[in-house]
């Protein structure tokens, strides 16, 4: 059983079961779940397909969209943010570790900029995989910039306006995190489809050998090096390790309105 409550809500994952528990007072929700079948067209093609034919129903992760305490509702409402929580499990598709299909945010109507996004490690380990496109309406263009950060439990990311993005679990255990996001929109998943997946897929070095390695996706024009990084503080931006997203919002929501 893996205790949650470093988001800030009573919650637990129960790992046999791969089940959301949710305590009083708070009401459950019923996940989204991606399925192998959903990711085909995101998934590293090498030397060996991935035989979805074998498991298409092969769950990959799950969403738990909009989750709240009763008497914070009316706070998210009022504000247009979401709360969410999502669970990877660990394991690999082929080579390729499990990751999140990977997608963009619209541009807010008025403005030149798409939204912004945080996200906060709850569990395990996670490779946030930033890109920057030249041209959204575009993607074979290819990509301005690519970003990886690898975050550890109480880490927060944010992934800046105009960046698309992916989430990798290359650990051999859960990865639960959660994430703040405006919640009058959709996310565009089509770009990332279209390109084969996001500009850089995260590979085990060999069958037996846990060693990652990045392997470009030669479907993009222009695809410049991977640059890695860490989480860093950044003053005076509101969010601290120590303190999860869910407080942080309640505690000063004037501070997270930039996400919308």
């Amino acid at each position: 059983m893996i205790n949650l409550t470093l988001s800030g809500l009573p919650l637990s994952w129960d790992g046999d079961k791969k089940k959301m528990l949710f305590q009083n007072p708070l009401q459950p929700v019923v996940p989204a779940v991606r399925r192998l079948e959903e990711m085909i067209d995101v998934l590293y093609r090498g030397e060996e397909d991935v035989k979805v034919d074998e498991d298409p129903g092969r769950e990959l992760y799950y969403m738990y969209r909009d989750l709240y305490l009763p008497e914070d509702k009316d706070s998210f409402e009022s504000w247009g943010i979401r709360y969410d929580i999502t669970v990877l499990l660990p394991g690999k598709i082929g080579r390729e570790y499990i990751k999140t299909a990977g997608h963009y945010h619209p541009t807010k109507p008025g403005s030149d900029a798409t939204y912004p996004e945080v996200y906060e490690v709850l569990y395990g380990q996670a490779k946030y995989l930033l890109q920057k496109p030249y041209d959204l309406k575009n993607p074979r263009q290819g990509l301005e910039k690519v970003i990886l950060v690898e975050a550890t439990r109480g880490d927060k990311v944010l992934i800046p306006s105009g960046f698309g993005h992916v989430t990798i679990n290359s650990s051999s255990d859960y990865l639960i995190m959660g994430n703040l996001v405006a919640r009058e929109f959709s996310s565009l998943y089509e770009p990332m489809q279209q390109m084969g997946g996001a500009g850089y897929f995260c590979l085990s070095a060999g069958v037996n050998d846990e060693t990652t390695q990045f392997i470009p996706n030669s479907s993009y024009a222009a695809l410049p090096p991977l640059i890695q990084c860490s989480p860093a503080d950044h003053h005076p931006f509101p969010l601290k390790k120590e303190i999860s997203l869910y407080q942080s919002f309640l505690e000063s929501p004037q501070d997270l309105s930039f996400l919308v």
